[in-house]
């Protein structure tokens, strides 16, 4: 069994941005970037990417495992990376249970390892943003339907309230309203 991999007497905070597809979080971690945060961006776009090089279109439809896999490993390296910058706080595009999500979503049988992993890898806070039709688009690697958007959204939820996250939700508004609520949340736990 995986000890816990982060301690409490540790100080680097670990602050994940989540939700369903097309709800934001890119835009709010490239803002982070802007104001000079360290962040880890979203790796499915580049795992989806470099299987199409290899001439699969969409390798989580077509192999949801190994596709969950690349992208769990990624996200563990992504983790471990943000240890290593000496940051004290770093922002993550998802988190390791967001993999979890997906696979519970598709009804995906996996094996314990991602479960001992999620609980292993943890995460300060998660900001949790809701479904949004105004902004939502799909694209060529983001395929679901809004509909699908929102039933990952509540995958997303219930995985992370299973490991025992409370989740804070980023109310609806401009990109620099967002951050400026995610930034206005940390310094506020700060200053007590």
């Amino acid at each position: 069994l995986l000890n816990r991999h982060i301690h409490e007497y540790q100080m680097q905070k670990k602050i994940v941005i989540t939700g369903g597809p097309g709800s934001g979080k890119s835009v709010v971690i490239n803002e982070l970037i802007q104001r000079d945060y360290v962040c880890m961006p979203e790796i499915s776009r580049e795992v989806t990417l470099n299987a199409r090089k290899s001439g699969i279109e969409q390798l989580f439809l077509n192999q949801p495992m190994l596709f969950s896999k690349m992208l769990l490993e990624g996200r563990k390296a992504q983790y471990l990376e943000a240890e290593r910058t000496g940051a004290e706080i770093v922002f993550f595009d998802r988190g390791l249970p967001d993999v979890n999500a997906y696979l519970d979503h598709f009804n995906v049988v996996y094996d314990d390892y991602f479960h001992r992993i999620a609980e292993a890898y943890t995460y300060h806070k998660i900001y949790i943003m809701p479904p949004w039709p105004d902004i939502y688009q799909m694209d060529t690697e983001r395929y679901e339907d809004f509909d699908q958007a929102k039933a990952i959204f509540q995958s997303i939820e219930k995985i992370y309230r299973r490991l025992g996250y409370d989740l804070i939700s980023v109310p609806r508004g401009t990109v620099e309203e967002r951050v400026d609520f995610i930034l206005k949340q940390i310094n506020h736990e700060e200053s007590r």
